[in-house]
């Protein structure tokens, strides 16, 4: 095979061995970077790109993890009361007058105020969200004289 190739390569002419010469240069440059740099660059920008991905994902995950060790130290006490008591004593001390209260299991209450001022109600909401009692429905309907018709269904928060 050698023996073949070098007695090709004597049968060009000078002008053809150095044309052939480039054209091989060339080829070997061609192939070195279609098929060596460019795929590990290629590759090198794709870690870089999943690298900066994951460090964001563990940014974000330390945070939630501190944002939930943070509920857990935050955590409202446990009422003294039951719900059943405490939600309709509270409503009555805000200054509503209680048409109805009814408990149900567990730690569940249903209360019925025929007229409340929408600022003091939903400040009296947010006082018992901050104790830790769950608000899971709440109706209001308006009253004519610019008042709410409420009916709230409020259960203990889990511990």
């Amino acid at each position: 095979m050698n023996a073949r190739a070098y007695s090709w390569w004597r049968l060009r002419t000078t002008r053809e061995q150095r044309l052939l010469l480039v054209m091989f240069a060339l080829l070997a440059v061609t192939i070195v970077w279609f098929g060596i740099v460019r795929p590990l660059d290629d590759a090198l920008a794709s870690a870089r790109e999943r690298h900066g991905r994951a460090v964001i994902a563990e940014a974000e995950a330390r945070g939630q993890a501190s944002a939930i060790a943070a509920l857990g130290r935050n955590r409202p006490r446990r009422l003294a009361l039951p719900v059943r008591i405490f939600v309709p004593q509270s409503a009555t001390t805000a200054g509503f007058t209680v048409q109805r209260a009814d408990a149900f299991e567990p730690d569940g209450v249903n209360v019925m105020i025929g007229a409340a001022k929408p600022t003091a109600f939903f400040a009296w909401v947010a006082d018992l969200q901050r104790r830790g009692l769950i608000v899971e429905a709440l109706s209001a309907n308006p009253n004519p004289d610019q008042t709410l018709s409420v009916q709230i269904t409020v259960r203990q928060g889990g511990y």
